[in-house]
């Protein structure tokens, strides 16, 4: 391990060398339980520097990391194959700081691989949070039925009007251009997203027995809550939330409501 940084909510944030990448993340450190956030597609480790400091303070071991060819976090082919699996970062990531059972909350993307990490390593989970996300699911109804209610032209407009709701851009412009920041230094330029250890579908959740609250944002254009109305149909006991004046970026945009949601949830657990 290779510290870099020092900070009054981070005893740690540097590198460590997994198998494939030369992972950065940070670690609170401390006797709490463990708390894992695993960023969205169009962030890194820094999406969650307003949620973290709460999450320390409620007494939790926090740990977030860059994904592989993700903000800081570097691929390296010399020490196993590409592009990997995140899934299979994070459990690299967890066996090296010798963590046993964890949270794991996943925001968009890191959705998609908190289900696939639960999936297959349940026994290690004291609890599962995903919050706007799609879930990476295949399914050919839900397939139709998203194409059917696309807005015109969606992918290729701006990533702040698909992700962040047109009430925070108005009231809060420097949060806005600290957000563009963030996703203008996620993902390294040509590289490959990583994909799933396992195909998602609405029958593997139906086999999920961890604790399971689901968030979606009420704005949320690309996980509106309808379509995670449809993951919550099959996950035995799981428990919804839906945040008002939330979209896409829904723990950046409300980081109290956000920590104070996941931490009832996860004091039960």
């Amino acid at each position: 391990m290779e510290s870099t940084t020092q900070t009054s909510n981070l005893s740690f944030a540097g590198y460590t060398d997994l198998p494939g990448v030369r992972l950065w993340y940070t670690d609170s450190c401390g006797v709490g339980v463990p708390l894992v956030l695993l960023h969205a597609n169009t962030g890194n480790a820094d999406s969650w520097q307003y949620n973290i400091p709460g999450f320390v303070e409620a007494g939790y071991r926090v740990i977030s990391f860059d994904r592989r060819g993700w903000g800081r976090s570097r691929a390296n082919p010399d020490t196993g194959p590409q592009p990997g699996t995140i899934a299979a970062d994070l459990h690299a990531l967890v066996e090296d700081l010798k963590l046993d059972r964890f949270h794991l909350v996943g925001v968009a993307g890191g959705g998609f691989a908190a289900y696939d990490y639960v999936l297959w390593h349940p026994e290690r989970l004291r609890s599962l949070v995903i919050a706007a996300s799609g879930g990476a699911i295949v399914d050919e109804e839900l397939r139709q039925l998203r194409a059917q209610t696309a807005l015109p032209n969606f992918s290729s407009w701006p990533p702040e009007f698909r992700e962040v709701s047109m009430g925070y851009m108005a009231t809060n412009p420097e949060g806005l251009k600290r957000w563009l920041e963030i996703h203008h230094n996620s993902q390294h330029k040509g590289a490959p997203v990583q994909s799933q250890r396992t195909t998602i579908t609405f029958e593997k959740l139906a086999t999920i027995r961890v604790p399971t609250l689901l968030m979606p944002g009420d704005q949320d254009l690309q996980a509106p809550p309808w379509v995670m109305r449809r993951q919550l149909a099959h996950i035995p006991g799981a428990q919804i939330i839906v945040l008002p004046e939330a979209a896409h970026s829904i723990n950046w945009e409300q980081p109290e409501a956000f920590n104070r949601n996941v931490l009832e949830f996860i004091r039960g657990h």
